[in-house]
């Protein structure tokens, strides 16, 4: 059996989050996720803050509450990719998170986007096996962000230069081949990533609302790779993408 095939809407899961976390009395209802240590180091030291709960999943996710701007945010650092993002916010939803906004660092397949651009993706493609899990295969092979244009107005409130467009949600990091990445520029995909089609399944299938910005930082179309931000990402980017985070969470 495929992976494609694997979707079940008729019985109910086996292990389910309650078996491992409860509500938590007084839990924000507004949640962020990052997946960089660093953005989260700054997380923490640019807000007073205090870990109200945990998750394990390989190690140890602290969730810490802060107030900003007059609302109670929790925020934590996810592992990477589509499983174990999803894994931790099946556990989040159950302890009383509402909405989640997710940022995270992408991939360029358009050689025009330069380094540290602000993305809003809309639709993501499913090259992953997570999100066959939370929604059928026969809705496409692009899982959309119903949530993106609600980002974006709130960044255009902000003054916060962003782009539109479909991102390439992959589970092989090391094998984003050049075929690969030419069909999915074909198909509109201006980005890269490793979460964004899962994470959305998730969200259509339990009806929350997970919203989502990107920042560009590595770049694949040209001859030979190129890291541009992922290896020597300034510090002021880190603070301004962390503040952008509050700011959004803030108004949702």
């Amino acid at each position: 059996m495929s992976i494609t095939k694997t979707f079940d809407d008729t019985t109910e899961e086996i292990i389910k989050p309650s078996n491992f976390t409860k509500k938590i009395d007084g839990f924000p209802e507004t949640v962020i996720v990052t997946f960089s240590e660093r953005m989260f180091n700054v997380m923490l030291k640019n807000n007073h803050s205090e870990v109200i709960s945990s998750m394990v999943a390989g190690f140890e996710h602290l969730i810490y509450k802060t107030e900003y701007s007059g609302k109670e945010i929790a925020f934590y650092m996810s592992s990477i990719g589509g499983p174990v993002a999803v894994g931790l916010l099946e556990e989040v939803l159950e302890m009383g998170g509402e909405k989640i906004l997710i940022f995270g660092s992408c991939g360029s397949l358009d050689n025009s986007i330069t380094d540290g651009h602000i993305v809003i993706p809309t639709h993501a493609y499913r090259d992953e096996g997570t999100s066959y899990h939370y929604v059928s295969p026969d809705e496409g092979e692009f899982i959309e962000v119903k949530t993106a244009k609600r980002t974006f107005d709130i960044l255009q409130e902000l003054s916060i230069p962003a782009i539109y467009g479909k991102t390439w949600t992959t589970d092989a990091i090391y094998r984003e081949t050049r075929r690969n990445m030419e069909l999915r520029k074909k198909s509109g995909c201006i980005t890269v990533e490793m979460e964004c089609a899962s994470v959305m399944a998730l969200a259509q299938l339990r009806n929350v609302d997970i919203y989502q910005f990107l920042y560009t930082a590595d770049n694949l179309d040209c001859e030979q790779w190129e890291a541009r931000l992922l290896f020597n990402m300034p510090d002021d980017f880190r603070e301004m993408c962390t503040k952008i985070a509050f700011e959004v969470a803030a108004r949702l």
